[in-house]
């Protein structure tokens, strides 16, 4: 063989080495079909460019299909994923059970010291940050000016629900299909009991006393349920009991409704190209009614390492790129500052660009008037603002959502919903021992 041949194939031999070794990990990141995931997944090139010998393969759910199939790979052991999407809810929770990976060693230039107190702090344990926020939120009124103006009245910056009930009977209008408020009415623990439990914070309710006794027969829920179920009856879309967090984004953004509350981060996306009503959306913080505390949450969509990934660095480098400064300002490259993943931040709120976006105080006023030790009127012995940061919380929260999505529906009274509520509670908390 002469000796040009030996060293062609010899390059060949390092070429098709090199080849091999940039294909070489694959990992699967399991989120949820929210748009701001969906924007990340566009700009993947960035990623592979800084990181050529990873590949990522998505596993893209709705949100309560993602919440069953990342809780039962987790919790066997399963190893489908490397990357979880997950929430404020199962940090701690997972976390003392030993099934989440420390982030505590992602790079110095993460800087995990600008990340919001309030944020961090739901997904500290022991010391150690198992969880970095993709975006942090709270929820808040969005609303449309343009109607407001029309009925003659102004949406106070911070509304109680009798302002809420005033402005959708003025707003309302089925004859043009146009409905004073949407809410959630979709069942889950992370759909329409997320609103109905930060709901029932501002009408004085709690899930439980301090001796973990369930509180539905308490006249503070009636009040809470009865004032949904009317708003959404008389002003609020058909087939109200279907809509989550997507399908009333969508009404929103078609121009149906006249309020929305629900999450600060939909506020770039009823402000964005996919909106017909971008120019004339108003903010309010969420409603309360005198009692001290808003019917508003605190959340982060956060990513999340399972002990059960054998692919544990290429995860954090994962991590690390999709959650860092850096990636807010390639986002705000591409897509314009409003566009930006929220509420995770310091740096971004002392940002003089991002202070000009529309909804950015409202947005980081909502985050900071969320208190999860201390949610409720009443003293309670759980902290979580629309969550109890127990484990069976879930389960039960899940099927109350199907008794109070069903009486949303029609299908049974608000007092019928809230007795069987009450027993299937209290059946459950016995059950595991709490009484």
């Amino acid at each position: 063989m002469t000796r040009p041949l030996r060293a062609l194939l010899g390059a060949t031999a390092v070429c098709a080495f090199a080849a091999a070794a940039i294909a070489q990990t694959t990992i699967t990141v399991a989120t949820v079909n929210n748009g701001d995931m969906i924007r990340m997944q566009g700009l993947m090139d960035d990623f592979y460019a800084k990181n050529p010998d990873i590949k990522v393969e998505w596993v893209t759910l709705e949100e309560n299909v993602l919440r069953q199939n990342v809780t039962t790979d987790i919790a066997t052991g399963g190893g489908q994923y490397d990357v979880m999407t997950i929430g404020t809810y199962e940090v701690p929770i997972w976390g003392k059970q030993n099934w989440l990976v420390s982030l505590n060693d992602l790079p110095a230039d993460y800087d995990a010291g600008d990340i919001l107190p309030a944020i961090a702090g739901g997904l500290t344990v022991d010391g150690n940050l198992l969880a970095a926020p993709f975006y942090g939120e709270s929820s808040m009124v969005m609303y449309r000016k343009d109607l407001m103006e029309k009925a003659g009245m102004a949406m106070p910056d911070a509304p109680t629900w009798a302002d809420i009930e005033k402005a959708a009977a003025a707003m309302t209008d089925k004859d043009a299909g146009i409905y004073g408020v949407c809410l959630r009415g979709k069942a889950g623990w992370g759909e329409n009991m997320a609103f109905l439990t930060a709901m029932s914070n501002s009408f004085g309710a709690r899930w439980f006393d301090e001796n973990w006794v369930a509180q539905f027969d308490q006249p503070e829920w009636k009040a809470t349920l009865d004032f949904y179920l009317n708003l959404m009856t008389n002003y609020g879309p058909p087939g109200a009991s279907g809509n989550g967090f997507n399908e009333n984004l969508t009404l929103f953004n078609q121009g149906k409704c006249g309020m929305w509350i629900d999450a600060t981060v939909a506020a770039s996306f009823v402000t964005g190209k996919d909106s017909t009503v971008a120019d004339s959306v108003g903010f309010a913080l969420a409603p309360d009614n005198g009692l001290g505390k808003r019917g508003n949450w605190l959340w982060a969509w956060s990513l999340a390492i399972p002990s059960s990934s054998k692919k544990q660095d290429a995860a954090k480098a994962f991590i690390n790129w999709a959650t860092n400064k850096d990636y807010l300002a390639l986002v705000a490259s591409k897509e314009g500052w409003a566009n930006v993943p929220p509420g995770t931040r310091t740096s971004l709120y002392s940002n003089a660009e991002y202070a000009k976006v529309p909804f950015a105080k409202m947005t980081i006023d909502s985050i900071n008037s969320a208190d999860p030790t201390n949610p409720t009127v009443k003293p309670v012995p759980y902290v979580g603002v629309q969550f109890v940061a127990i484990p069976e919380f879930a389960g039960i929260a899940t099927s109350v959502g199907e008794l109070f999505s069903a009486a949303l529906a029609g299908q049974m009274t608000a007092d019928e919903a809230l007795a069987k509520a009450q027993t299937l509670t209290a059946d459950e908390m016995k059950a595991a021992g709490y009484n």
